[in-house]
């Protein structure tokens, strides 16, 4: 990317391809779907640079999932069976839910696969570092972005045709395209909204252990992997990673915010073993194995909530935010890194469309990009929060019931929670929008 200095003014006249300049901030998951994306529908896109902050392209934290339409996406990428290679397997159950106390069953709710078949398209479970290496290994072998680290944006400014972007390091680049995947803390989002993190009233400790050969796998009675406990106002989900070789481990435990001690938001916060085992104590027996071994340290983490964004394109349609920095949700759904992927999908759309479109508007695309993935991200959003609830049996359908008469309003509202994400054609809805302009 060269440094900016000159800034002509804009003429959407003369967009060509080879001279249209994106800048990526930030090299997540979604960061790096949104360039693979870009040079895959538009091929003769050659100025793409992800800027990394940190000093190599890595993902902090464990497990994450990918929904059904993310994997569509990954697939029309090129990195569907290598994703789904590293994938743990839930033997046809997407989750199985049971009581905390004696083990019971609530409900199972079955894995969904987009034509039906094992040999399709369908959910994954997989490491964020391992799917982030997929992504990165397949720009590396295209040779279709830039990749650089150490590059912190500070400011972006507008310069008409171009937006300049100011870096932590003193250095500026140019770019006429702006995409922010810099996260749940995103400072280009600072730059136009106010983040407004509000405590969810939960906190979450997470760890990994290995699965294979363990006393844990070969004592296994349910039919998934992928497991969640649940108690009033406190859930335990397990699921599979990394080939089935790594167990996922993720807590949930309502807790009053005077009760957290400055807990933060933060993959570094982390607690003793012994707090986790004492929030679970005399819980069911899988429960007890599975904390046992655990690291003697875990992550425990704040769940911050935040407001809903209206408005994700700003600098007339040249910035624009995608992933966690347009729409941070609560984990209950596990569709965070999916919904950035398919961000990721509808912005290569976009930007291929325009490019196609000389004579038009940068702003008309974006503004398409942002009305196709808005409403479907924000409600993701809500019924993330809303999920939490069920999963904790709280909210005015549980109030004032015994845990008994919870546990079948529970699983009538789990078994189809999550249809609606998996189904759906996010490219159909895009063509649908595209035909209204």
């Amino acid at each position: 990317m060269p440094v900016a200095t000159a800034h002509p003014a804009e003429d959407h006249s003369n967009v060509c391809p080879d001279t249209f300049h994106v800048a990526i901030i930030g090299g997540g998951i979604g960061g790096l779907a949104a360039a693979l994306s870009l040079a895959t529908y538009s091929p003769q896109l050659t100025n793409i640079t992800v800027f990394e902050q940190a000093s190599e392209y890595g993902e902090i934290g464990a497990g994450v999932g990918i929904g059904i339409q993310a994997g569509r996406v990954l697939q029309k990428l090129g990195v569907w069976e290598r994703a789904n290679a590293i994938s743990g397997s839930r033997n046809g159950v997407h989750r199985s839910t049971r009581r905390w106390d004696n083990d019971g069953m609530i409900v199972d709710v079955p894995a969904v696969n987009s034509q039906g078949s094992e040999s399709e398209v369908g959910q994954l479970w997989v490491h964020r570092a391992e799917i982030l290496e997929v992504l990165y290994t397949e720009i590396r072998r295209k040779k279709c972005a830039k990749l650089e680290t150490d590059k912190r944006a500070i400011k972006l400014e507008d310069h008409g045709s171009t937006v300049s972007i100011n870096f932590a390091d003193g250095t500026t680049a140019a770019a006429h395209l702006v995409i922010a995947c810099d996260g749940i803390h995103s400072t280009i989002r600072s730059q136009f909204a106010i983040d407004k993190p509000s405590y969810s009233g939960r906190i979450a400790y997470r760890g990994v252990l290995p699965l294979s050969g363990t006393a844990i796998s070969s004592n296994w009675t349910y039919p998934s992997l992928t497991v969640s406990w649940l108690a009033p106002d406190k859930h335990f989900l397990v699921f599979p990673i990394s080939q089935n070789r790594l167990l996922n481990v993720v807590a949930f435990v309502t807790k009053p915010e005077s009760e957290l001690g400055g807990l933060k938001e933060s993959w570094k916060s982390s607690a003793p073993r012994e707090d986790l085992e004492k929030e679970y104590e005399g819980w069911t027996d899988y429960v007890q194995k599975i904390i046992g071994a655990m690291d003697p340290v875990v992550s425990k983490w704040k769940l911050n909530d935040r407001e809903l964004l209206s408005q994700w394109c700003y600098m007339d349609g040249k910035v624009v935010l995608s992933g966690d920095a347009a729409h941070a949700m609560l984990p209950h759904q596990g569709s965070g890194a999916g919904h950035s992927i398919e961000d990721a999908n509808v912005l290569g759309l976009a930007v291929r469309d325009y490019l196609n479109n000389p004579a038009a508007k940068l702003s008309t695309f974006t503004s398409l990009y942002e009305a196709v993935r808005l409403p479907r991200a924000q409600k993701a959003q809500i019924t993330s929060r809303q999920a939490g609830d069920v999963y904790e049996m709280q909210g005015p359908d549980f109030e004032g019931l015994s845990f008994e008469e919870c546990l079948p309003i529970a699983a009538e509202k789990l078994k189809d929670r999550m249809a609606w994400v998996w189904s759906g054609d996010i490219d159909k809805d895009y063509t649908i929008a595209k035909t209204r302009l």
